[in-house]
């Protein structure tokens, strides 16, 4: 590098080689992260070029015209339903119970405190299957109804709705609002409660003006959080016959072979995600300054007993055993009843499969997330923080929307160079889809890198420098040895991420290679539930490794 640098300095003119070099040497020291972020910005810039005229031979506006005059205004109004009973139903079922274990003292708040996560190791589209098979009316509970009773015809209201939808996502994601509503009524709320109440404030009257004021922007950001998972799910709305934008985006390119209209509609999504990500990151800032300063002894719980007892367990043990203990009793049953029909053979392929996806995909997010948060540390004004950034909001993005990303911008580009062959590389090899999953799933190794840097001292770097250590060695022999925690975290995180996506890996997954996620969803389609039990509990299980890892970090606090 130092004899072409050489080499373009003396073929320069005197007056411009200072400039111009400085320009070639900025450029080739960024060169990596410029890469990084084209590979990674590629999908969502390929959606916005979707827009622009003369990119494809046909007109997209006609179409999206036609949609917009019949089933358009549908998706719409579907996906806003939706969304309006989630964000309502995770708000009050995650504050009541960050409520319940943070303020009061009653038995069992201990146990509560890390029983309430457990949720978060069901992906939705698994609850959904387990609520179908047990409550539809071919199901165990309305046979056991029809016969016990003599009666006839179906007995509870269908569970493929827009309202069984909501119920199987606020069970599954309102440990999003608890976790946060928990930290913030940890940090300051019970201070200033025991000043209320000195002041003579009853216990309703300081919950509804100390308590709950406090802790909105917690709430407000885990809200967000749960509807950016709601839009981005296709498991569940696919499966329940639920028309929003997710379907309708896989629809445009699969059944009506439209990939303009597909982008299209997700550049549409792709902004109502970004709103709920800035008001989620709005929320993150409001609820640091509201928790800023917080210390000093903490008041002791209001301690409960008799109906307050009862109350608090159902506000509790609800959750907790509609978003877990249930369902995996439900994927229970058809491995107790009968585990010949069980495809125990192709379940160690189908396993395999997502363990070689999950293992490639988090040793590539770990090295990009150590690579951009090395960048950053040392230039934290530089473009690293550009390109932190941008990987940030992959993370938001919904699967189906990445899967149009990924595949506009190979489609022109084998429509320029033909004889390339990048469609079949994409199309039929791991390639595509360990590029979507890093779009998608970067961000959450970088965010554990940058948590285990915020923790490293400064005074490190220089003391290295001083002794000589150059970035290499610096990276190597002092950043590593402290971040192997963190960076163990990200690994294991975007592992089990990978193994529970859906609709990524439903259309850019090889030939032959099915994984988990892929066999659950087409078993429980083709209402063969009891079969799709194995799949589903092995993700369960894969899920259940962070959540346990989490109860014990908050636990340890």
């Amino acid at each position: 590098m130092r004899k072409i640098l050489i080499c373009i300095e003396l073929a320069l003119p005197r007056t411009f080689r200072l400039p111009i070099l400085l320009t070639f040497r900025a450029v080739l020291r960024h060169l990596p992260l410029l890469l990084i972020a084209g590979v990674l910005g590629l999908p969502v810039l390929a959606l916005l070029g979707a827009w622009l005229p003369g990119t494809a031979s046909t007109a997209p506006l006609p179409v999206l015209r036609a949609m917009a005059e019949t089933v358009l205004p549908g998706y719409l109004w579907t996906t806003l339903w939706l969304a309006l009973g989630v964000g309502v139903g995770t708000a009050v079922v995650g504050t009541g119970a960050a409520v319940a274990v943070t303020l009061f003292d009653f038995p069992g708040r201990r146990s509560f405190e890390w029983l309430l996560l457990l949720p978060l190791a069901m992906p939705a589209y698994v609850t959904a299957y387990a609520y179908t098979d047990f409550l539809q009316f071919s199901g165990p509970l309305q046979t056991w109804a029809r016969t016990a009773f003599g009666l006839e015809g179906r007995l509870l209201p269908e569970v493929r709705s827009l309202g069984g939808a909501v119920l199987v996502f606020v069970v599954s994601l309102y440990p999003y609002v608890y976790l946060l509503a928990r930290t913030a009524l940890a940090e300051r709320v019970p201070q200033l409660m025991e000043a209320a109440r000195m002041l003579g404030a009853p216990l309703s009257r300081r919950i509804a003006e100390v308590a709950l004021p406090l802790a909105r922007p917690a709430v407000a950001a885990g809200v967000a959080l749960a509807l950016m998972e709601t839009l981005a799910d296709f498991g569940v709305t696919s499966y329940f016959g639920i028309q929003t934008f997710s379907t309708a985006i896989i629809k445009a390119w699969l059944a009506m072979d439209d990939p303009r209209v597909a982008a299209q509609l997700s550049t549409m999504l792709l902004a109502f995600v970004l709103v709920l990500l800035w008001l989620e990151r709005r929320a993150q800032r409001r609820l640091r300054f509201s928790i800023r300063g917080a210390g000093g002894a903490a008041a002791v719980p209001t301690a409960l007993s008799g109906w307050g007892t009862v109350l608090a367990w159902l506000v509790c043990g609800l959750p907790v055993v509609l978003g877990f203990a249930a369902p995996v009793g439900f994927m229970l049953r058809p491995l107790a009843a009968d585990w010949s029909v069980l495809p125990w053979e192709r379940f160690l392929e189908w396993a395999g499969n997502s363990v070689r996806l999950g293992g490639i995909t988090a040793a590539l997010a770990l090295g990009l997330a150590l690579a951009l948060g090395f960048a950053g540390r040392r230039t934290p004004q530089g473009p690293g923080r550009f390109v932190a950034r941008l990987v940030g909001v992959g993370y938001a993005v919904p699967g189906a929307v990445i899967v149009v990303g990924v595949l506009l911008p190979v489609a022109w580009i084998q429509q320029q160079f033909p004889h390339l062959g990048l469609a079949a590389v994409v199309t039929t090899t791991a390639v595509g889809i360990v590029w979507a999953y890093l779009v998608r799933f970067c961000a959450v190794a970088l965010q554990s890198v940058e948590s285990g840097y915020a923790r490293l001292p400064t005074s490190l770097d220089e003391s290295a420098r001083l002794l000589g250590a150059g970035s290499i060695r610096l990276a190597r022999e002092v950043h590593w040895p402290l971040l192997k925690r963190a960076a163990a975290a990200g690994a294991l995180l975007v592992f089990v991420d990978v193994m529970k996506e859906l609709p990524a890996t439903m259309v850019l997954r090889p030939f032959n290679s099915d994984t988990l996620a892929v066999v659950a969803y087409q078993l429980a389609r083709d209402e063969r539930l009891g079969e799709a039990a194995l799949p589903s509990l092995a993700l369960v299980l894969v899920g259940l490794v962070p959540v346990l890892l989490l109860s014990r970090a908050l636990r340890s606090r």
